[in-house]
């Protein structure tokens, strides 16, 4: 094992913990997936993201195949989907997080755009927000679900399900995970009451100083 992939998965481990701890997920609950430049790294099937051994963790090629470790994850295509149609992701962070799964329950809302452009740094870190129609996790038709929204946004929410998140780096994909998180929160304790919105212009000066999200 290389020092580089050695370091990574030490990575997917302290995040994965820290995930957990802070409610992010819960239980045996969410994966992470690292790229690297023969395949990719991914939290095993039935694993709690707080107890993560990183000899243990599935080696997956870049066609998905287990090559090594522990068994992967059944969501393990939804990470294949978005490293294919996403070419620039180094990272996928897939969670049950509470209020994002609460916002995907919600019929008046947007699917094409869950959220509003409550905060900067959703707009810095989300940008918008697709929800993806149920499927059952393992579902290969999930994954293709997942294909036609990839190649535009690199956050969408699985109805009933929760978040899958694609970054340029681990900490970008957890970073923008737990903005999302954050931001449906602060959206559920809202619902009902007038809120003053960014309007277009900010966004769009948002967007153009910092660039698109993912």
């Amino acid at each position: 094992m290389s020092l580089s992939e050695s370091k990574l998965r030490e990575e997917i481990v302290l995040a994965a913990k820290s995930i957990l701890d802070r409610g992010l997920t819960h239980g045996s609950t969410g994966n992470i997936s690292v790229a690297m430049e023969d395949g990719w790294l991914l939290t095993p099937t039935g694993a709690s993201l707080g107890n993560l051994d990183p000899a243990r963790l599935s080696r997956l090629d870049r066609d998905g195949r287990h090559i090594a470790g522990d068994a992967p994850t059944k969501e393990s295509l939804l990470h294949l989907a978005m490293y294919q149609e996403r070419r620039g992701a180094r990272a996928v962070v897939h969670l049950h997080s509470t209020h994002s799964v609460a916002l995907s329950l919600d019929p008046d809302l947007n699917p094409d755009d869950l959220l509003p452009p409550l905060t900067a740094y959703y707009v810095m870190r989300v940008g918008s927000l697709p929800l993806v129609p149920y499927f059952a996790p393992g579902d290969p038709k999930l994954a293709d679900a997942i294909r036609s929204w990839a190649g535009k946004h690199h956050a969408m929410l699985l109805a009933h399900h929760g978040p899958v998140v694609a970054g340029s780096s681990l900490a970008a994909a957890t970073d923008a995970a737990e903005e999302l998180e954050e931001t449906a929160k602060l959206f559920m304790m809202l619902r009902g009451r007038k809120t003053r919105e960014l309007s277009a212009e900010q966004v769009g000066a948002l967007r153009s100083k910092f660039g698109p999200p993912g």
